[in-house]
């Protein structure tokens, strides 16, 4: 049970957060792949990134420390081989996916396990296009869920329209495409992040993008590069929302990861009134990055447009914490995908806010959010979601009291440092 007491005075400080996550699974992916030296820097301690390490040690990869760098010497899609036993994600879908999408390309057998509430999460929208591209993979319970079983190789180009905006489904393809024969391409509805795109131009790879159109040929050889992974956006949105609630706040978050595939918090946040500016703007890893300053002040409730789910999806949670305490109302919609995350996220949201007071309409594909008043005292429950565990601790900073959560150590699997740096900004 974690405590989060209301914070009587304006926040302060400067700040960074931990390595994008999703660029760092990406980054251990090519270098595991490509031939050569690589160097990570700035990888994430959470979770969910050291499960993406372990598997490939166990796929007989050499990976190891020197300073601060994690370092892989990678000796090509040869340097790959049959794992002793199944690679346990933990609680990691973007591991699973985008293994399944690897290990689909590879000639021989392997499994994907993970935690329970991973082997509740949909892998089928990975399965069927895998298939039809030729791999041999299949739910072992048979109804779409993990544990996967994957009998690899013999791959072919497909092109592919992707039902829903999802960048773990697409990078997944990407994967199975670098080994297929012939030149797969996959078509979204929406952009979702980029950041595969990205690393496989910075590995010396070619890829076309056309628009929505996506297209990869197979057979390409990749090199091992240094890769400076930026601060994750979706760990900093915690603390933009806890500084733009509480007047007279003033706090910079440094080396953020700034891509226009994923900054629709900053756009939600800025068009609820938030005071957020982007300085220093630059590049790194391929990657747009800035230093945020964000001041507190006055939210107002709006509509969140259905085109910002792609670019926004992780940052939901918080996004329902300012949207209660902004003045009015905020409605989200089409983001039903919320629903098979780590939790159901829109139920998991719906649940604490009302036991802290607020007025919340939960609907299928979204939620109406009524604002305008501090959070009442209470026990939430965080579910085993690190992002439900991390919003409620900024409501609980924002509360008449305090507010407890059941299960606060799961912010681990992102954030290990993410109370160390709440503190650190409530006691300047």
């Amino acid at each position: 049970m974690k405590r989060i007491e209301s914070v009587k005075h304006p926040l302060h400080g400067d700040i960074t957060v931990p390595g994008d996550k999703s660029i760092a699974h990406r980054a251990v992916i090519f270098g595991s792949i490509a031939n050569g030296p690589t160097r990570i820097f700035n990888l994430s301690g959470g979770d969910d990134n050291s499960r993406t390490v372990r598997s490939f040690r166990q796929l007989g990869v050499a990976i190891g420390r020197d300073g601060d760098a994690l370092c892989i010497d990678g000796k090509g899609w040869q340097g790959l081989h049959v794992s002793a036993r199944a690679i346990d994600c933990g609680n990691s879908g973007t591991t699973m996916r985008l293994m399944s999408g690897l290990l689909a390309g590879l000639p021989f057998h392997s499994e994907l396990d993970g935690d329970g509430s991973l082997r509740q999460r949909p892998m089928q929208r990975v399965i069927d296009p895998l298939t039809q591209m030729g791999a041999r993979i299949r739910s072992k319970s048979g109804n779409g869920l993990a544990p996967l079983a994957i009998d690899g190789g013999g791959l072919k180009g497909i092109h592919y329209s992707m039902p829903i905006a999802s960048a773990q489904v697409k990078s997944a393809l990407l994967f199975a495409a670098l080994q297929a024969t012939g030149t797969t391409t996959v078509v979204e509805p929406q952009p979702s992040r980029n950041h595969t795109e990205v690393m496989i131009h910075g590995f010396g790879g070619s890829i076309a993008v056309d628009g929505a159109s996506i297209s990869l040929t197979g057979g390409q050889s990749l090199v091992g590069q240094d890769v400076h992974i930026p601060g994750d956006i979706s760990s900093a949105a915690f603390f933009l929302v806890a500084v733009a609630l509480v007047p007279g706040s003033d706090v910079t978050i440094r080396n953020v990861g700034c891509n226009p595939t994923r900054d629709g918090v900053i756009e939600v946040l800025r068009r609820m009134g938030a005071a957020i500016e982007l300085l220093n703007e630059r590049q790194a890893a391929g990657e747009r990055v800035a230093d945020m300053r964000v001041r507190g002040g006055r939210l107002f409730g709006i509509d969140v447009a259905p085109e910002l789910v792609a670019r926004t999806i992780d940052e939901y949670p918080i996004l329902a914490v300012a949207a209660a305490v902004a003045d009015g109302v905020t409605t989200f919609t089409e983001v039903e995908e919320l629903r098979d995350k780590e939790s159901d996220r829109i139920a998991a949201m719906t649940e604490g806010l009302r036991i802290l007071g607020v007025t919340v309409d939960e609907r299928d594909d979204g939620m109406t959010i009524h604002g305008g008043e501090r959070f009442k005292s209470g026990r939430v429950r965080s579910f085993a979601d690190h992002r439900v565990a991390m919003s409620f601790a900024i409501a609980g900073l924002l509360s008449d009291g305090a507010v407890e959560i059941d299960d606060a150590g799961c912010a681990d699997i992102s954030f290990p440092t993410f109370f160390d740096l709440l503190g650190e900004i409530c006691l300047h």
